[in-house]
């Protein structure tokens, strides 16, 4: 199973019981306190998924890891192709 059809299949059972909850699909008689919880429930979950997400991205962009042996490597072909383009005679 693919990661999207897991993440699909458990959006679609979350999605299934709160809509089970909030509108009391089943009739379980549940108290009047469940669905008036359960219907800002999507909205929580969306802000926390949000909230989630940057500080993911924020986490992995202050401990990304410099490349020092990439960076020498890069400004050595750079210098050599300003040599190379001077001596086709390109000014710079």
């Amino acid at each position: 199973m693919t990661k999207l059809l897991q993440w699909l299949l458990g959006v679609s059972l979350l999605g299934a019981v709160w809509a089970l909850v909030a509108f009391d699909l089943l009739e379980l008689s549940l108290p009047r306190t469940y669905r008036e919880v359960a219907w800002p429930i999507p909205l929580y979950l969306l802000v926390s998924f949000g909230c989630y997400s940057l500080a993911t991205v924020g986490y992995r962009v202050a401990t990304f890891n410099d490349c020092n042996e990439a960076a020498r490597e890069l400004h050595e072909q750079i210098k050599e192709a300003k040599e190379d383009l001077r001596k086709k005679g390109l000014k710079m």
